[in-house]
């Protein structure tokens, strides 16, 4: 099963997906925020192109695993994709996992590879999907 991974910021979100067999995550592209039209636009424009299955979501929980004022506003705004994805005649799942430290880990991934700062900026937030991803994929089935 494809699944396309959002890691949603206030200035971008991040997309990364799957393969078709859901074992592996590969960075796919990065949204500039605009309006939510625009945004729920590309999302379905990527859910379409990679005929993915499932839409992931991260979340961002506080440090003990709860949710706060972020997390309230992503998975209010994930309902809000969801209506207008069905709207829209895409019927996937919508799910959410865990992004704690997502960003984090994957500016330490990209700082091992010695990618430079200017270049970090540009597809860090891609990289934080790819991470999201990631470990939903090693840990669903646990």
């Amino acid at each position: 099963m494809r699944i396309l991974c959002l890691d949603i910021g206030t200035k971008r979100i991040g997309v990364a997906v799957s393969d078709p067999m859901g074992w592996t995550a590969q960075p796919l592209g990065v949204i500039g925020r605009k309006t939510k039209k625009r945004d729920f636009d590309e999302i379905l424009k990527y859910i379409t192109e990679t005929k993915a299955e499932k839409l992931l979501v991260g979340i961002p929980l506080d440090s003990e695993g709860g949710i706060g004022t972020s997390a309230k506003k992503i998975l209010g705004l994930m309902e809000e994709i969801g209506a207008f994805l069905k709207d829209n005649g895409c019927h996937i799942p919508v799910e959410t996992w865990d992004e704690r430290y997502s960003t984090a880990d994957a500016e330490a991934h990209l700082i091992g590879a010695d990618v430079s700062r200017r270049k970090r900026r540009r597809v860090i937030d891609k990289m934080a999907a790819v991470m999201i991803l990631k470990d939903y994929l090693d840990n669903r089935d646990q």
